[in-house]
């Protein structure tokens, strides 16, 4: 799959979540707009609004669903079912007064906005703060507490917080759980008492809801704390998150019928990450590359680089480990943030200075199992993601 957005080699989540669920290359940085659209320019995202593959599903019938181990506001859940020039805006905590005035709304607002027939049937993940009041812990200028709000726009809906309240959801509520102020916890940091589910969990809820609902469904499940991992530097973090995501793959696999079911495992981009240094089979993944001697056995020493410091078998080509001048002896283990060789530095939306891992912009792989797979063949264009959801279906498009 190739991954650029339509102004940029390596593509931001926004752009890329946007062509899958569009079917239309779009801008870096903007939701659900075509790239006619600028990115924080009010004024001409309007008219640019894209139709999305759960509009269709709604057309035809149909339910849809959003998983995620980040925000439900973040990038690509956003991409489901906002429409704004700016992924940063994830509550009106984040936009100017000039921009609230040119009617730019925050893509909370957008979800809880959303009437009852255009509603997930199902929104499962992080980020509570986008909803609440500051008054309560959260980031709302406004004052208001759109929990509430979507509470009461519908009888009989469903708000959930604890992993054991997804026992108890009933088929026909609209259903919402938020476990996390902000994104949900990394995997394998998560307390053995936490009360939010793990990406597993929520799938299998998702599915086990949009079934009993017998309509029919698309659902999207993220597991955007693999991102954050390799953002943060941290490869052990961001490999164990895979981990957990492919469990959920399996979980969706088992659950399913796959006669009638397609099921499309990609990612929409990748990050500069890399193995490298000839380390010996079995070497720890997270630990020093061991090489082989001449004969071919390991060797009991770590190898050395011109520097006469051992490294790493995974690395990053930038990010918050750089190294400046002389090269230390590189942390190894779990949450240990990886050596990488360039300095990155911006400032975000909030003012902070980051030195984020970026992303990469090498196609990534997609696969696929159940009725359409046939189409997913080749290489194509990220956007063909659409097209080939729409084909299975039997809306048109995939050939």
């Amino acid at each position: 799959v190739k991954t650029y957005n339509s102004n940029q080699q390596v593509p931001d989540s926004a752009g890329t979540a946007t062509a899958m669920n569009t079917g239309v290359k779009t801008r870096a940085g903007v939701i659900g707009v075509g790239p006619a659209a600028f990115r924080r320019d009010c004024a001409s995202a309007r008219g640019a609004e894209l139709a999305t593959i759960a509009d269709a599903a709604v057309a035809h019938g149909k339910d849809y669903g959003i998983v995620t181990t980040t925000r439900i506001t973040h990038a690509t859940p956003a991409t489901v079912y906002a429409h704004l020039p700016e992924r940063d805006w994830e509550s009106d905590a984040y936009l100017t007064e000039a921009q609230l005035e040119a009617g730019c709304v925050d893509i909370a607002r957008q979800f809880v906005g959303l009437p009852p027939e255009r509603a997930p049937a199902i929104t499962l993940g992080g980020g509570w703060r986008e909803f609440k009041p500051v008054a309560e812990n959260g980031k709302r200028r406004d004052g208001r507490d759109l929990v509430a709000e979507w509470l009461a726009a519908e009888p009989g809906r469903q708000y959930v917080t604890r992993a054991d309240e997804l026992d108890g959801l009933r088929a026909e509520s609209t259903v919402l759980g938020l476990f996390s102020r902000s994104h949900m916890p990394y995997e394998a940091l998560r307390e053995e008492t936490t009360s939010g589910p793990g990406i597993v969990a929520m799938t299998t809820a998702a599915i086990d809801h949009l079934e009993a609902r017998g309509k029919g469904y698309y659902l999207m499940v993220e597991g955007g704390r693999i991102d954050h991992g390799h953002h943060d530097g941290q490869p052990g973090l961001a490999l164990s998150e895979a981990q957990a995501f492919a469990n959920a793959v399996q979980a969706a696999v088992d659950r399913v019928n796959l006669g009638e079911t397609l099921i499309l495992v990609t990612a929409d981009h990748s990050h500069v990450f890399t193995l490298a240094g000839y380390p010996t089979r079995g070497n720890d993944i997270l630990g020093l590359v061991y090489g082989n001697d001449r004969s071919g056995r390991p060797m009991a020493e770590p190898t050395l680089g011109g520097d006469g410091q051992p490294y790493t078998t995974v690395g990053y080509a930038n990010g918050p480990n750089a190294v400046r001048g002389e090269r230390p002896r590189p942390d190894t283990g779990l949450t240990a943030v990886a050596q990488s060789l360039v300095p990155i530095e911006y400032v975000t939306i909030s003012g902070d200075t980051s030195h984020d891992e970026t992303h990469g912009g090498e196609d990534v792989a997609i696969y696929a199992i159940g009725p359409g797979s046939d189409a997913v063949r080749g290489v194509i264009e990220q956007n063909r993601i659409f097209d080939i959801m729409m084909g299975a279906w039997g809306f048109g498009v995939a050939e």
